[in-house]
């Protein structure tokens, strides 16, 4: 609320709007929503406002999440993990975060992309990355799905919908953009060991060096690569450098079949794959990443095949471990290993799923 009084004042520079929390460090579209709480809550004064405000929110979340769930044909015994986390509550009624905001547009825009609704999916997303760069994480998924389930060339005006949308949103800054940039973007921001949620098993001068950030770093564009060239290009029915080949203006002549094979149980499975292995490899977790982190792994749990009664078990000992304030060496490993679990059970789990087969038809080579 300090930085966006200093906001309506006039101030239009991102290194100058600070406030006793620090600079602000957030896109244009967080300072636009709360630039509406500071005036429906008193200038933040009515905190009673602003929870039922983020009760509605989380209300609004749960069920788009929820339908999101059912169109990829979730069981019902998994829906009660989407209810019941006491950390989640907490985020988004007593902490009031913007990262609320940022996984509601997120599973908005799955919601719409699985409705084949790419354009306004891709809108809903880029609103959701201009309230926090956390968004960043599924965009390599979002890239892969939409050549696949739109063509290239359509897939380029994605990325123009993005690029346009995001310099939008960012336009009363404009006359002090490298300043909004390289603050609402910024890439090599520093944490502190006390805060880290995930890492506090490690010693601070490990947390802190820079053989550790190369490494989670490396580990991520490795886990992405991994998943992407073995799972996310199934649907194409081609190998990874016959993918790559799909990357030009002329689209294939099987572009509907494929299309057709990005279903909304794909949609879901590899943008949410690709948020965890970001979670899971992330410089640093604070406690209101579990924003994106409890309505991913309940899904990645069940589409790794574990048996409900792990998957409960799994859920329990990453909901215990978030709620342990503050973190501790046995929270932080758990964070982790739940986290790793997770990600290469989702792996294993859909080995045989959306495979290179049409109409009882294995594939092997595409005519272009």
């Amino acid at each position: 609320m300090e930085q966006i009084e200093i906001y309506l004042k006039g101030e239009r520079d991102y290194k100058n709007i600070v406030g006793s929390t620090g600079p602000l460090v957030y896109p244009a579209a967080h300072v636009f929503i709360y630039r509406i709480l500071y005036s429906l809550t008193d200038q933040g004064r009515d905190i009673h406002t602003a929870q039922y405000i983020f009760g509605l929110l989380y209300l609004l979340t749960l069920a788009i999440v929820m339908q999101c769930y059912r169109a990829a044909k979730v069981p019902t015994y998994v829906f009660p993990l989407l209810i019941l986390s006491k950390r989640l509550h907490s985020i988004f009624m007593l902490r009031c975060f913007n990262d609320c905001f940022a996984v509601l547009f997120l599973f908005s825009a799955i919601y719409f992309y699985q409705k084949n609704s790419w354009h306004l999916g891709t809108f809903l997303y880029t609103t959701g990355l201009n309230v926090k760069m956390s968004l960043l994480l599924p965009l390599p998924a979002i890239g892969i799905l939409a050549v696949q389930a739109l063509g290239f060339r359509e897939a380029i005006t994605q990325a123009m919908i993005i690029f346009q949308v995001s310099i939008g949103y960012g336009y009363p800054f404009r006359k002090r953009a490298p300043s909004y940039f390289s603050r609402a973007f910024e890439l090599t921001r520093e944490f502190l060991y006390k805060w880290t949620v995930n890492w506090r098993f490690v010693d601070e001068s490990t947390f802190l060096s820079k053989p550790f950030a190369i490494g989670l770093l490396a580990a991520h564009a490795g886990l992405l690569i991994w998943f992407a060239t073995t799972r996310w290009i199934k649907p194409s029915g081609r190998s990874p450098r016959q993918f790559l080949q799909l990357l030009r203006s002329n689209e294939p002549r099987d572009q509907d079949d494929i299309a057709r094979r990005v279903n909304p149980d794909l949609i879901m499975t590899t943008l949410l794959t690709a948020t965890a292995i970001g979670m899971l490899c992330a410089r640093s977790l604070h406690y209101q990443f579990y924003a994106y982190i409890a309505w991913t792994t309940p899904f990645l749990l069940w589409k790794a095949g574990f048996h409900p009664i792990i998957q409960y078990a799994l859920w329990a000992a990453q909901e215990w471990a978030w709620n342990v304030y503050p973190s501790t060496p046995a929270s932080s490993a758990t964070v982790v290993a739940v986290l790793a679990i997770t990600v290469f059970g989702s792996w294993w789990g859909t080995r045989g799923e959306f495979a290179d087969v049409v109409d009882g038809t294995e594939v092997h080579e595409h005519a272009d």
